[in-house]
Parts: C-alpha cells; structure tokens; sequence
C-alpha cells in the first residue's frame, strides 16, 4: 500500500513544480490581492521571494555556475495587519510542504516547552514524512518577536524562551543539518532521529515588534510622542515610522541573532478606516460574505446599510484592534440573529441597521472589547 500511495502521489523524489514557467510575481500577488487588501509593499516582497525560491530550487547544477543564495522574510507590523493571513494565503497557491508555526512555545533544550527543532516537525508531518520534500519547503514562524532577549544587562537566570532559542533558531535560518525528533516534542537519546538538510527551506517570520517605533524613532532622532513629535516622511503618526524599519532596528529591538541573519525585512501598513471598511466586504473570505453564506443555506438574504459597516469600522479603529477586531465585533452583533433566524421559517431577508448593531454591541461587550485590545 506504501509503494502503490507513493507512485500515485508521484514517487518520494517528486519533482518541485517550477513555478517559474507557471506562475510570475506579479500573478502572486494578483492571488493574494483576492484575500488581503492593501500592503502592497509586503505582498510585493513575499511574491519576488516566493519566485525566487522556486527558481533557485530548479536551478540546474553546474561546477562552474553561480550558487544563488536564499533570503529568509521577516514581516513587521502591528496585530491584526494581515501577516498571517499572508502566510496562509501564499500556501493555497503553492506546490511545495508549507507550515505555520508558533515561536510563543519555544525553550532552550532541556526546559519546559519545546525545542527548536519541533519546527521542521510540523514540516515533516505535513509532506507525510518525505524528507526530500520537507527540505524545499516553506516555514513561517509566527510572534517571533516574542523570543527577544528580556533585557540588556547580564541576570544570574537564563533567558530560555529567549536569546537561547534565538541561537537555536539562526542555525535553522542560515541553513545547516539537523536531528528532528519525527513526532516532536523533546529529544531524548532513544529516540530515532531524521536529519534535515534547512539549506533550502525558505523561512518567513512575522512579529508585531510592540515598541520598535520607539526605536526606529530613536535611529532617525525624531520623537515618536509629546509637543515636539517631528515630521518623519511627511507624517507625524508613530505607526508610519514602521516604513523605516531595518535589521539593525530588530537588533535593538532584542532580536539580536535574527537581526543577523540574511533576511529581507519589509513592514505592513497600520489599517486605515478605508482599508478596514474594505476588508468586511471585499475579499473572497470577507467576514460580511461569510454570514451572509451561512444564512443564504438557510434560505435567508443577509444584508447590511451602509451606517451599520461604518459603525463596524468606527468600533474596530476605535478599540485598535486591526482586521481581527472586525471579526470580534461582527461576531457580537450577529449572535442573536444567527440563533433565532434558522428557526424562523417565515423570514427570506434580514437587514442589519445602525440600530440593530448598536443595540446588540452593549456598553457590557464594548467593555470587553475595550479589554481584549
């Protein structure tokens, strides 16, 4: 059954798809403009890298011919801006293992949590344990700025959730050989090992960087906050300060190991009203078009006035909470709704008004709202 499922899926040494023949950047990014609006800058990044990647995966091997190096990803931006949702959706698109992965549970080895080697893990699990496709794939590594080292001054205590897993993680990113536990976890010297060759695996990483405007803020001597804020790029927003960020900003930040590493560093636009009030509704996943899905299988047209989605917006802008805010928001205005309507057989249309969504985002959740952000 082995032999028959590999000759079906195409053998163990299955070929990449050279995606270059098939599919250019400007394709890529027309794919993900149908899931994320806006972030024009980081979708273009992804696209070259993700081109690239492909075409240095099917570069014929020549003696005398030129080694193109890889370039890891690292994408800043605040919560809800779209870095994840970026990641999942290049995945759709390609023909190679993908994974995300959560750097939040990373320890050094020999602590509570997990090492960084669970990493690949996650890869080998998802091409079925086929270690030749495992080692052409693509990793993105979320909340990475969470391993950032605690703080400046040497501490009689370990930092293990930080600079230590950090060095683990630059072995990875550089692109050396590995002992992967197959399952997981911890490694313990009875467990069989697989060795993974990271050269060619293209790493993404995403963090919110909380505070690294203060920072860039400091490179480029303007304040970020005061009476005396200056005009950075003709804007005096904090948030717009992320455009300037560099390697050496994440080095400062605390990242320092992958501050080091050869990665192309792009941010992501804080969302504006316009682009949050575009997210509701325009996209292939929108959140609006999603009830309105579940409601049509009921026989039910879901509509929305104009108010109510601008006071969507209003709420999510307000509590800055990003795209994810939206969700949270939508969710506690329609509760009510999707619980009696399916049981209401005589009802074909449903509006949500202004009114209707005031009244169903209470001063009660609005306070949980206001928590959460």
């Amino acid at each position: 059954m082995t032999i028959i499922r590999e000759e079906q899926q195409g053998g163990k040494g299955k070929q990449i798809t050279d995606l270059s023949k098939n599919i250019k950047p400007q394709q890529i990014k027309k794919h993900l403009d149908q899931y994320v609006i806006g972030q024009d800058a980081a979708k273009k990044v992804i696209a070259v890298a993700v081109y690239n990647h492909y075409k240095r995966l099917n570069q014929p091997i020549h003696n005398d011919d030129i080694e193109i190096e890889k370039s890891n990803i690292l994408l800043v931006g605040h919560t809800g801006t779209g870095k994840t949702l970026i990641a999942r959706t290049i995945a759709r698109l390609l023909n190679v293992p993908f994974t995300i992965v959560d750097a939040t549970v990373l320890t050094e080895a020999g602590y509570v949590g997990e090492d960084v080697e669970s990493i690949l893990s996650r890869l080998l699990q998802v091409c079925d344990y086929n270690v030749a496709a495992a080692e052409k794939g693509i990793v993105y590594i979320d909340e990475i700025d969470k391993i950032a080292r605690k703080q400046d001054n040497p501490s009689i205590t370990r930092d293990v959730s930080g600079e230590g897993v950090q060095q683990g993680l630059l072995k990875l990113l550089e692109g050396s050989e590995v002992l992967v536990p197959p399952q997981g976890g911890r490694k313990h010297p009875d467990q069989k090992m697989v060795k993974i060759n990271t050269h060619n695996i293209l790493f993404i990483c995403g963090g919110a960087f909380d505070g690294l405007e203060k920072v860039i803020a400091k490179r480029v001597r303007t304040n970020v906050m005061g009476f005396n804020s200056d005009n950075v790029g003709g804007h005096n927003e904090k948030e717009s300060l992320l455009r300037y960020v560099s390697p050496q900003d994440i080095k400062s930040f605390g990242n320092t190991r992958i501050g080091r590493t050869r990665a192309l560093v792009t941010y992501l636009e804080p969302l504006s009203p316009q682009a949050l009030r575009a997210i509701l509704t325009e996209p292939k996943n929108a959140i609006i078009k999603q009830y309105q899905k579940l409601l049509a299988m009921e026989n039910i047209d879901l509509l929305f006035t104009d108010e109510a989605l601008d006071f969507i917006v209003e709420k999510a802008t307000e509590f800055k909470l990003g795209a994810r805010g939206l969700r949270s928001i939508c969710e506690a205005i329609m509760t009510d709704a999707m619980f009696d309507l399916p049981s209401q057989n005589d009802i074909t249309q449903f509006t949500v008004t202004l009114e209707y969504a005031q009244e169903k985002l209470s001063k009660d959740q609005i306070q949980a709202l206001k928590i959460a952000s």
